[in-house]
């Protein structure tokens, strides 16, 4: 592949402790290394449910995690694992569960797994059957760790799971063993039929929840499922404030005009500027339900969203950084433009430097920071909570 065909790694997951359980006994970790391209996704099973199992789950999937990250060999990390963990004094077994996906952009994968139900990898066509080796880790004989290896392309989903998704309804009439491995390829493959463009988020949570139905929406066991989407990333433009110099705005006018993605322009001045040079006309939107704090949308032709400035861009850092999902703020433009964010994957903004004297007003809040450091916020948060490409570029 070349870097023009790198694709975007998405990944999404849903989890639903055991019924009667305020914390789950599955734990999913995951991390992006951006300077090598590639994401590490960790979910492991602990022995048992609620908190001794959470216990037992965090910390096989830190180690993990932390030593798939440093390229530690398989073996050796997987003895590591098992050498740390106490023995059940019951059962006389010490692991949790563990799979590992780290894939890059290119789509090179590497899969480790552990007691988990085998991963899935389904494409538009149909499921793709992945090779396997077989390794038994010399201090634990009785222990059987896999490892694949294989190149995605664009649209694959790699779907993996605990057994609370495999082993839904046991003992049901219509699923005395459960829903099963091949029941579950059925559902993917169904899935990815009916709905191609799902997130990798959507995905897993539609798998626990149907594994939730096959319990009557009393999960027997921790049910867990973690996606990810190898596709082509998603882009959105985000351009606000008015360039430092005014010999600028062509600049900024032209990076809208020519941007292949979602374009948003959050500033009044901004759009008046970029409306004037591509002689679009801009427009407040009828009809939209109004905010007292928030100042309602406008459009232009050739652009997916325009916003006030400052004031949106501050509630969305909020939002972000406070944990607010989208379906949960008030319908304003804030919510519209965190909507494109979280549905975008290479999120670029291009800041403009030019003071805005309305923010030096002593009268504003403290909260209202400039909008640059605002940026900053929102870029930072979709980087480590929601594992997203961006960049910022000030004019």
């Amino acid at each position: 592949m070349s870097n023009a065909s790198r694709g975007f790694i998405e990944v999404g997951t849903y989890m639903v402790p055991k019924h009667g359980q305020h914390i789950a006994g599955d734990v999913f970790l995951s991390q992006r290394f951006r300077v090598e391209d590639r994401t590490v996704s960790v979910l492991s099973d602990g022995l048992g449910s609620g908190v001794k199992a959470n216990v037992l789950a965090t910390l096989t999937a830190t180690m993990a995690l932390r030593y798939a990250s440093g390229c530690m060999d398989v073996m050796r990390s997987a003895e590591t694992i098992m050498d740390t963990l106490p023995i059940c004094s019951v059962r006389k077994i010490s692991y949790s569960t563990i799979t590992i996906v780290d894939i890059d952009t290119l789509g090179e994968a590497t899969i480790i797994e552990h007691g988990n139900p085998s991963f899935v990898v389904m494409r538009p066509s149909g499921e793709v059957e992945i090779q396997r080796s077989t390794h038994h880790p010399l201090k634990w004989h009785d222990r059987v760790v896999t490892k694949s290896v294989f190149r995605a392309t664009l649209s694959d989903r790699i779907v993996f799971f605990s057994d609370g998704v495999t082993q839904a309804g046991t003992g049901e009439m219509a699923t005395p063993l459960g829903w099963g491995p091949e029941g579950v390829k059925e559902f993917i493959r169904e899935f990815v039929r009916r709905r191609p463009r799902a997130s990798a988020g959507e995905f897993a949570r539609e798998i626990v929840q149907r594994a939730l139905q096959f319990d009557h929406g009393e999960a027997k066991d921790d049910i867990s499922c973690v996606v990810i989407y190898f596709r082509t990333p998603r882009k959105m433009l985000v351009a606000t404030g008015p360039p430092f110099s005014a010999e600028n705005d062509s600049e900024l006018a032209n990076a809208v005009a020519r941007f292949d993605g979602r374009k948003a322009i959050c500033g009044g001045t901004t759009a008046s500027i970029v409306g004037r040079l591509l002689d679009a006309d801009v427009e407040m939107e009828l009809n939209q339900p109004i905010d007292p704090q928030i100042p309602p949308v406008a459009k232009m032709s050739g652009v997916d969203l325009v916003t006030e400035g400052t004031l949106t861009l501050g509630e969305v850092a909020r939002a972000l950084e406070v944990g607010i999902p989208v379906d949960k703020m008030r319908p304003n433009a804030a919510r519209r433009l965190l909507y494109m964010l979280m549905d975008s994957d290479d999120v670029q903004f291009m800041v403009g430097t030019r003071i805005n004297e309305a923010h030096q007003d002593p009268n504003i809040p403290v909260e209202l920071d400039l909008r640059r450091n605002i940026v900053k916020r929102i870029a930072a948060q979709l980087e480590q909570r929601f594992l997203k490409q961006t960049s910022i570029r000030y004019l």
